[in-house]
This record gives structure tokens, sequence and C-alpha cells, in this order.
């Protein structure tokens, strides 16, 4: 990770101070110079870092945790989540995807589009887009300790899909809704940085590749029904982490 220098100005009161070292760090998120999944500099490290109280550094994480941009564990530390669209506040409808609820919604919008977006890539689909939803999936399922990783090739999975249904507003729609679309909240910070528990990371590789086998034998039924068992799931794991906590 890139290293954290100082901001460029530190003056003023605490409540400025706060402002500007959230400043420093939710640019670092959302520019990528901090991963999803990746773990920010200790506190002392900040500290040190900003030339800052310990209590400017804690106000800074709350600030950054409460725009959805940080998670922070008990004994583990602050790790980054997917920054939302547009600097971290928006998709580009204006809707915000910051709130657990916000994140359902998207899922259930997600099931109705990416479901007959695969069932017209199953009947749609060129050689050239099969072969980039198998380097996708590959990429994928051999990502299963790298955060970061893994979110790129599951958004590229679903965006080939959408591609490869010759329909330009699909293909736009995933674009546009761009990686922030894979979620990476909580759940997927597990110990040693792995996007999800060993045994939920090869059901998610399962569902994907069931997906790939249905628009490969161009079975548009199978692969409607695939998808939508999929981002399903995914949105029941996604309540059963919020019970959880």
């Amino acid at each position: 990770m890139a290293d954290i220098g100082p901001p460029r100005s530190l003056g003023g009161m605490s409540k400025n101070l706060t402002v500007a070292v959230a400043d420093r760090l939710r640019a670092q998120i959302v520019d990528g110079e901090i991963q999803p999944g990746e773990k920010l500099p200790s506190e002392n490290t900040l500290i040190s870092k900003f030339s800052v109280s310990r209590t400017v550094v804690r106000a800074a994480i709350t600030r950054l945790q409460a725009e959805g941009l940080v998670e922070t564990e008990r004994g583990r530390g602050s790790f980054a989540l997917t920054p939302p669209p547009d600097a971290g506040a928006r998709t580009q409808t204006g809707r915000p995807v910051v709130s657990l609820e916000d994140r359902l919604n998207l899922l259930e919008f997600r099931i109705g589009v990416e479901s007959e977006a695969a069932a017209l890539a199953a009947r749609n689909h060129s050689d050239r887009q099969l072969s980039a939803m198998s380097t996708a999936l590959d990429g994928f399922a051999g990502s299963g300790g790298h955060p970061s990783t893994a979110m790129k090739y599951d958004f590229e999975f679903h965006r080939a899909i959408a591609e490869a249904s010759a329909n330009p507003f699909f293909a736009d729609c995933i674009a546009g809704l761009g990686q922030t679309m894979i979620a990476m909240p909580r759940t997927r910070l597990m110990p040693g940085g792995e996007p999800y528990a060993p045994e939920q990371f090869e059901r998610v590789v399962q569902e994907h590749t069931s997906i790939y086998a249905a628009i490969v034998e161009r079975d548009s039924a199978a692969a409607a029904s695939a998808m939508r068992t999929h981002l399903g799931n995914s949105r029941r794991r996604l309540r059963a982490a919020a019970r959880a906590d």
C-alpha cells in the first residue's frame, strides 16, 4: 500500500483535523490505493503519519465507517470496504449504496436484470464472449485468498454475460454499476484476508459455474434460473451475515 503522508494542512481545531484525515483516507480508498478488504494502517501509524492525536484518528475512522467505506473489527483493526460509485457516495442514478438495505435493493434489481441478460447470453453469445466468461470464471475460482482480485473477476464475469446478451442496454447497465455492485461487506473480511469462508467461496464458484455451463449449452431457461439462484443466494448470504453481527 502506498505510504500515507501528512495532509496538506492540518491546522485548526480538532474537527478540521478529523475532516482532513478522513478526506485523505477516503481518497485513497476510492482511488484504489487502499484496496477493498485491505487493512488500514494501525492507529499508531496514522497518528505518526498525520501528526494528530488518537482522538482525531478514531473520529476520522468513525466518519468513514458511517459512510460505508471502513469496517472495524475488534482485535483485528480497520478494513476498507467496497467504495460506492461516484467518489464513494452514489450510483449513477443518484441512489446511495451504503447501507444493508441499499445492498439488498441492489441485489433485487440485479436479479431482474441479470437473469434476463443470462437468458439472452445463452442464445446470442459469440466464441470470444464465451472465452471472456471462462477467463473471468477461472480468475475468480483462483482468487479465494485475495479480496480485491476476487471482486475484479466476479464483476468481469457478470459484465461478460451482460455483453454477451447482444443487447447494449444490459451491457451499459452492468458497466454503469461498476465493480461496486460486488459488495465488500465485513462478511468477506475473513481471517487471513479471504473474501469468503472457504466453504462459502466454493459454493459461489459452483453457482458461477452453473451459470456458465447453461450459457455454453445455449439453454436460456437454465441460464436465467442459475443466475436467479446465484443472486438470490447472495442476498440470503448478506442477510445472514447481518443477523450474525
